[in-house]
């Protein structure tokens, strides 16, 4: 894994590229390296981690033979190997074992429809000179982040915003607009960034800069929606099931390419103990899994995590996370993240990156599932209520009786079923639920479900409004089911600027290399056509994987109440970390021209009295301190 960073400039300034590198060199500590074309004035810079082909050979920014291309590439094309063979058949020849020389020349053999070859992770930079244009590309999940910089005099792009803080043509202006949703989701949404003139790359994008005028267009190459509106698989579920298993071996097969040691992340849960299981058959000796608990019982899921490698057989390190850990961390969000960002898993993902850099270089991570084969338990009751919701007298109803059930009671009804019947993160769920069936359609409805904190409520405490609208993953996709609609909408939004943002900067802080097998663009592509009565099938999430899953471990060891990577986040903003919370949240600290002060002044006081508004006090606690760090 790697950082890159590149800006135009006549006059070659080595100490700008130098200084931007510098400060996001823990993304690749093994090497460094830069260049710079007279003629264009593009400068590349590169921070490598290495893990295929550990010779100088692999060494970036690399030109090719002629010298008319160069790139920059962070990520990894696992399939380079059979692509390498193909262009051998076409007389190339190779001076690396690296991917970074077969991108190269795909793109000069193919153009830029060489990226529909590659199965991988990946953000990478091509100067062509023939062309007299930059190619930025991002890949399909938007696993690797890419950014740009633009204005009437500059353009420049990086791994991480935090370079662009280096260069002198970069003016750190406050894009307002943006704040509410970070305040409803915890990220800022692609395109948009906290910095006007800045954006994300969004997955799936090719950028394509004139270098004579420095103009751009952007292009979509890949859409998951695409998948979503083709016709669905007359397969059965036996035959479904046959594919799904050999595109995961293949997916799990190809990520386990690498020069340097690798392990797992696991969690317990259905995904990573697939991923776990699937490895553990395939390596032939231990393979090494990595998990974090809490001494809170009602966050630990590490007794679960241990059952399972016991059960494999793997090498496993388990570490429970101390308050002091998370402590020295918090302080450290800041930095790593560039902008705001309220997912507070942030600090357990860290945690456990640490804890596996001490003794691999690449550990697989199995985001996506839900998003793929329908895991998350919004989608159930949303799904549920749907024909509840299209009729008046239903709603009202429904609505007139959840307003009798607190979200203490229904914790306290929650902790007295079954134990296969509990929802973890209840109260939560339930706020959210509500919030859900007071919408006026079903976009909304899901847009509700999808908040940490009530729009509403954010009006009252933010002065600032929205004014650009990037809910609109829901777009082009309305001819389909209504559970298909959400976890298209999830894959491009939650998933993309939440899930994969944390978990980069997290394995990135520490130069490991996370590696996300789930997220292989050929299962979304297979999963996106199987019909939903396969998919969502006995009223279960992830049917068809658990089916697999089953193969490898007992069922009564895996099936169990889905609960995330939780930490106590009440209980520590209002013990360690009330310094923090006083100290950011005090009247003389807030900008009086973005926030109501009054207002927050009772959000904390009632937060402090018990009021189980914490999540709302942390996102304000992120942004400040971010705004400490990088702007102030």
């Amino acid at each position: 894994m790697c950082g890159i960073v590149g800006f135009i400039d006549k006059n070659q300034n080595q100490d700008i590229l130098s200084d931007m590198l510098k400060i996001q060199s823990y993304r690749g500590p093994d090497d460094r390296g830069t260049y710079f074309d007279e003629k264009s004035g593009v400068h590349f810079g590169h921070n490598r981690l290495s893990i295929q082909d550990l010779s100088s050979h692999g060494h970036q920014p690399f030109i090719s033979d002629c010298s008319n291309y160069v790139i920059v590439f962070n990520g990894e094309v696992y399939n380079f190997k059979t692509i390498r063979a193909e262009l051998e058949n076409l007389g190339y020849k190779f001076l690396s074992n690296s991917d970074t020389e077969v991108i190269l020349y795909s793109y000069k053999e193919w153009g830029i429809r060489c990226i529909d070859k590659f199965v991988g992770m990946f953000a990478f930079t091509i100067l062509d000179k023939l062309q007299n244009k930059l190619i930025l590309v991002r890949d399909r999940a938007g696993v690797k982040p890419l950014y740009y910089y633009t204005d009437e005099n500059q353009f420049m792009f990086s791994s991480e915003i935090k370079s662009f803080h280096k260069h002198p043509e970069f003016k750190r202006e406050q894009n307002l607009e943006v704040l509410p949703y970070f305040f409803q989701f915890g990220y800022i949404p692609a395109p948009y960034t906290i910095f006007k003139n800045c954006f994300k790359l969004e997955a799936g994008n090719y950028l394509e800069l004139s270098l004579g005028n420095l103009e751009f267009k952007i292009t979509k190459y890949w859409d998951v929606n695409d998948f979503y509106l083709q016709e669905k698989f007359t397969k059965n579920e036996d035959e479904i099931l046959e594919d799904i298993e050999a595109i995961l071996d293949n997916a799990i097969d190809l990520r386990m390419v690498s020069d340097v040691p690798v392990g797992v992340f696991l969690s317990g849960g259905y995904d990573s103990s697939l991923v776990a299981s699937i490895l553990a058959k395939k390596q032939g000796k231990k393979i090494n899994t990595f998990t974090i608990g809490f001494d809170d019982e009602k966050y630990n899921e590490a007794k679960h995590a241990k059952t399972i490698a016991e059960y494999l057989g793997t090498n496993h390190t388990e570490y429970y996370m101390k308050n002091s850990d998370m402590l020295d961390l918090v302080e450290k969000l800041p930095f790593y993240y560039d902008e705001p960002f309220g997912d507070s898993s942030a600090l357990p993902t860290m945690i456990v990156s640490k804890l596996a850099r001490q003794s691999v270089t690449v550990a697989l991570s199995a985001d996506g599932g839900d998003e793929a084969f329908c895991g998350y338990s919004k989608y159930f009751f949303l799904n549920k209520f749907q024909n509840i919701f299209s009729n008046s007298f239903k709603k009202e109803v429904l609505k007139a009786g959840l307003s009798l059930f607190s979200e203490n009671s229904v914790e306290y009804i929650n902790e007295k079923l079954p134990k296969n019947l509990r929802q973890t993160n209840i109260k939560d769920k339930y706020t959210k639920f509500q919030r859900a069936i007071n919408s006026d359609s079903l976009e909304e409805m899901f847009e509700s479900a999808s908040s940490y904190v009530d729009k509403n409520e954010i009006i009252k405490f933010l002065k600032v409004s929205k004014k650009q609208e990037v809910f609109k993953k829901w777009e082009n996709i309305g001819s389909i089911e209504f559970l298909n609609q959400m976890m298209a909408c999830d894959y491009k939004l939650f998933m993309n600027d939440d899930v994969l943002t944390k978990v980069d900067r997290a394995t990135m802080s520490v130069s490991l290399e996370g590696r996300e097998p789930l997220l292989d663009h050929r299962i979304i592509e297979y999963m996106a056509r199987v019909p939903l009565d396969i998919k969502y099938k006995n009223n279960q999430g992830k049917y068809l994987l658990r089916q697999v899953l089953y193969k490898y471990l007992p069922k009564e060891m895996v099936d169990k109440p889905k609960s995330g990577f939780q930490i106590p986040l009440n209980e520590w903003l209002r013990d360690e970390l009330k310094p923090l919370v006083l100290k950011y949240l005090d009247d003389s600290k807030l900008d009086e021209s973005i926030f109501n002060i009054e207002e927050i002044a009772q959000i904390k006081k009632g937060f402090f009295a018990g009021v189980d508004v914490g999540t709302t006090i942390w996102f304000i606690l992120m942004y400040q301190m971010w705004k400490e760090k990088w702007l102030d």
